[in-house]
């Protein structure tokens, strides 16, 4: 399993890095591997607000349709389009293959670094 050091994540298996107040968040390569084969993904729009422990998009995979909570509050400022056409990527690169950015981003709800969250998926 693949956790990189630089990045915090929650519990319910997505990534997060904030970087000069917006953040980044995508699916951990735990969250994609047990989703297994990604098929379809409903992301926000631009301008939306999202709410840290709230959903803000969900991923269907051949086995579930799984919602992904948002790390952060603030706006989301992009969506990875690519990953409408196609959701694949998740599969092929999860940490490329993020889901949205939020500008004026405050971490709102608890997040571990690599080692925390690589206990906990032991």
């Amino acid at each position: 399993m693949n956790i990189p050091e630089n990045l915090s994540y929650t519990a319910s298996h997505e990534w997060c890095l904030v970087e000069d107040g917006t953040a980044t968040i995508g699916l951990t390569d735990y969250a994609q591997n047990e989703l297994g084969d990604i098929v379809f993904v409903n992301l926000p729009e631009v301008g939306d607000a999202v709410m840290a422990g709230e959903s803000f998009a969900d991923v269907e995979s051949v086995k579930a349709v799984s919602e992904v909570i948002s790390p952060v509050n603030g706006t989301v400022s992009e969506v990875n389009e690519e990953l409408l056409d196609n959701p694949a990527l998740v599969n092929e690169g999860c940490y490329d293959a993020w889901l949205i950015r939020v500008e004026g981003a405050e971490v709102g709800m608890d997040v571990m670094d690599a080692a925390a969250y690589e206990a906990q998926c032991a």
